[in-house]
């Protein structure tokens, strides 16, 4: 069988690959579904769940603001409707620190 190639980006990930990506347990990614009306997987005739690169991103502001910033779960909701362009704002805010945190690796190494 051919591999395929390096050029073609995975389209949908399974819930076991989007709680990894937040080191949470895939009960909460399914407990935010319930709670949040943003996140709807595709799911298959079994009933799998198939996220989208959006959804993950819709994840990750949930994240950011429940777990990193401490918002109630309500609180996550009216600052998502009520900001649209926060979407944005916490993805620069991620790109920041870890480019941030990659410096500070490469310094640590430089200088053991």
């Amino acid at each position: 069988m051919k591999s395929l190639s390096p050029d073609i980006e995975k389209k949908y990930f399974s819930i076991g690959e989007v709680a990894k990506e937040f080191d949470v347990a895939p009960s909460l990614i399914r407990f935010w579904e319930t709670h949040f009306d943003t996140i709807r997987p595709r799911k298959t005739k079994n009933g799998t769940r198939q996220y989208t690169k959006a959804d993950i991103e819709k994840i990750r502001t949930i994240y950011h603001l429940v777990k990193t910033k401490g918002y109630t779960l309500q609180g996550a909701k009216e600052a998502m409707s009520n900001r649209p362009d926060l979407k944005a704002e916490v993805l620069k805010s991620i790109t920041t620190l870890e480019e941030i945190k990659q410096f500070l690796v490469e310094l640590r190494e430089r200088l053991e």
